[in-house]
């Protein structure tokens, strides 16, 4: 990276830490809905598949991220935390954007920043404005199919300004329990509402306090639904020279 590229990545990461902070956040979708909306709405150019849980979310992005690209598609992802450079967080097509492209996204759309940020009580936060950028980096790769995590919960959370088409809930238990609640009933609620009118549910064998709320989501929103061990899963496990065997039982077939 040149000195001038680094400068301006420097630039950037010092803009969004300085942003509203999450802890000081109420229930809204309002701001990023504005900023997104501003930018042409980039979520509603590809399909969208959009995950939830207390366990698991990044990997199992990142397995669907890799069966998608196996198929040929061209994918976008969007995970967190980071570990080293926050560009981590939006990848196109098995990779993570360079800290150039994620610069020039975040330059791209900082004057839309500037018009929300006035016209609401608070300024957009970190990941209200990470989350935009993934959604127009996206657009403007352009992806065949998103594949995007939650920061934390679902109703609320920034990504659900997409409609996704997929929802996936992996497994949830007791997390965050100052914002999301203390009983994994509530925090179900929360996650559930990723499910969206119409979509299709991929849920993961959950207590039954979590399915139930989970059920009544999907049928709430008329969404389809498969479940874990109903109508997919691990049918066999064994141990392998550099692994695990499996056999695994999908919607349509058996893959082994």
């Amino acid at each position: 990276m040149t000195d001038p590229a680094r400068a301006a990545y420097d630039d950037v990461q010092r803009a969004l830490l300085a942003r509203w902070p999450e802890s000081r956040l109420e229930p809204s979708l309002d701001r990023v809905r504005a900023l997104v909306h501003l930018l042409g709405d980039p979520q509603t150019t590809y399909p969208v598949i959009h995950l939830t849980g207390t366990n698991s979310k990044t990997s199992t992005g990142r397995m669907i991220d890799a069966l998608l690209r196996r198929m040929g598609l061209r994918t976008g992802l969007f995970t967190s935390p980071h570990l080293e450079s926050m560009a981590e967080r939006i990848g196109v097509d098995g990779d993570p954007v360079s800290e150039e492209v994620f610069a020039r996204t975040y330059a791209d759309i900082a004057p839309y920043l500037e018009v929300v940020d006035r016209s609401h009580p608070h300024p957009l936060s970190f990941f209200e404005t990470v989350t935009a950028m993934a959604y127009a980096a996206f657009s403007d790769a352009p992806v065949d199919v998103a594949v995007v995590e939650v920061g934390m919960g679902g109703s609320w959370d920034a990504t659900s300004v997409a409609d996704a088409q997929v929802s996936v809930v992996t497994p949830v238990a007791v997390d965050h329990a100052g914002y999301l609640g203390e009983r994994p009933a509530d925090i179900a609620v929360e996650k559930a509402g990723i499910i969206k009118p119409g979509s299709f549910a991929v849920l993961a064998e959950q207590p039954r306090e979590v399915a139930e709320v989970l059920a009544s989501r999907v049928v709430e929103v008329g969404a389809g639904v498969a479940v874990e061990g109903e109508q997919f899963g691990v049918t066999l496990r064994l141990p392998g020279v550099d692994g695990q065997l499996v056999t695994l039982q999908g919607l349509a077939t058996e893959y082994t």
